[in-house]
């Protein structure tokens, strides 16, 4: 029984150890052919919105508005599938419900 507990405080100093790692990792998602770009760290929290000078126009506010919204998904995606890459190192592949 010791032994499980041993196993098991080790997993989740492990666990926070690739937690913390994701946190100083970074993803950028794109959109408008990387026109607008969203950073962020692989826990998926905001760290940086980019627009090109030229899509700052009035008359493209709602454009401007869903690519942000867009190039902030793909990196909430990109952010998501980094995350899960690691636990799968964390994990040896083994499914463990509830852990991401």
């Amino acid at each position: 029984m010791s032994d499980l507990m041993k196993q098991a405080q080790q997993f989740q100093e492990r666990l926070a150890s690739v937690q913390n790692e994701l946190a100083d990792k970074q993803v950028v998602g794109t959109a408008g052919a990387g026109m607008v770009t969203a950073t962020l760290n692989g826990k998926g929290e905001l760290l940086d919105v980019a627009i090109e000078q030229a899509l700052m126009q009035p008359a493209n506010r709602q454009m401007v508005q869903d690519l942000v919204v867009a190039a902030v998904n793909d990196g909430l995606n990109k952010a998501k599938e980094l995350g899960k890459s690691e636990m799968v190192k964390l994990t040896g592949g083994l499914n463990i419900p509830g852990l991401l």
